[in-house]
């Protein structure tokens, strides 16, 4: 496994990821699903955030409402008074990703920063809660995440987005390639567009520049155990119970 270049990364690995908090039961992103994840053991939140139209940082996925709750409208064009009435499932509120630090002291959350709105807010949340060593920035946007790791500094934990990936593919099968210095983990799809991503040489590039690699969203058991077998270091999953078997079994949930 990887040299530890982060206190994010203070847990053995392979980590296992809750991924929105495991949305089997369609709480997804909800304090109610990262309740249940706690509960089930883990110890690692991947969510996703938004800001309102006047500033309030939201775990949320979507950029609408409309796919999850019982109200409609984009997030950024709505101020927190009116997304706070939404209910996901017509049952839970959406928390606002300050109160999630707040209940769970001891996770580590990876953050899918969705929007440009939302960057300043966050490291801000961070900065303030002291929180460094709790949060992963991550976002498909690779010219964001610098730009994140520039404001913050090294304290901040990144992944890589989809530039940073591409290079290190790049580089895995010879190809020069830059990829920006300082992330702590090349998070990716096991494939993407029917392109393999993640294979041996992948792995063994990402672990060469001091990587981890996190492979989302993984649901089945078998391609979990196959990538396990690659040496990857963490999977993302909306199944809690399959990948918490998984890991039982070999020896390596902890």
């Amino acid at each position: 496994m990887t040299r530890v270049r982060h206190p994010y990364l203070d847990h053995p690995s392979p980590l296992p990821f809750a991924h929105r908090g495991g949305t089997a039961n369609g709480l997804e992103n909800t304090a109610a699903a990262f309740r249940r994840a706690a509960a089930a053991g883990y110890r690692y939140f991947e969510t996703d955030v938004h800001t309102t139209a006047d500033g309030v940082l939201v775990a949320f996925h979507d950029a609408t409402l409309d796919r999850v709750t019982d109200a409609s409208g984009r997030i950024r064009d709505l101020p927190w008074a009116a997304v706070g009435e939404a209910r996901v499932a017509g049952k839970e509120p959406l928390p606002l990703f300050a109160d999630l630090l707040d209940e769970f002291p001891e996770a580590r959350w990876n953050v899918d920063l969705k929007t440009e709105s939302a960057l300043l807010p966050l490291l801000n949340l961070i900065r303030g809660k002291r929180a460094w060593d709790r949060v992963c920035v991550s976002s498909f946007t690779e010219a964001r995440l610098a730009r994140a790791q520039r404001m913050a500094g090294p304290e901040l934990a990144t992944s890589y987005g989809v530039g940073g990936v591409i290079g290190l593919r790049l580089r895995s099968l010879g190809i020069p390639a830059a990829v920006r210095a300082g992330a702590i983990a090349a998070q990716v799809p096991e494939r993407q567009g029917g392109v393999t991503v993640v294979d041996r040489r992948f792995v063994r590039e990402a672990h060469a520049r001091g990587l981890q690699v996190h492979v989302w969203t993984v649901n089945d058991p078998d391609r979990m155990n196959s990538l396990l077998d690659l040496g990857v270091d963490g999977i993302m999953t909306d199944q809690l119970e399959t990948l918490r078997s998984v890991l039982t079994a070999r020896g390596v949930w902890v």
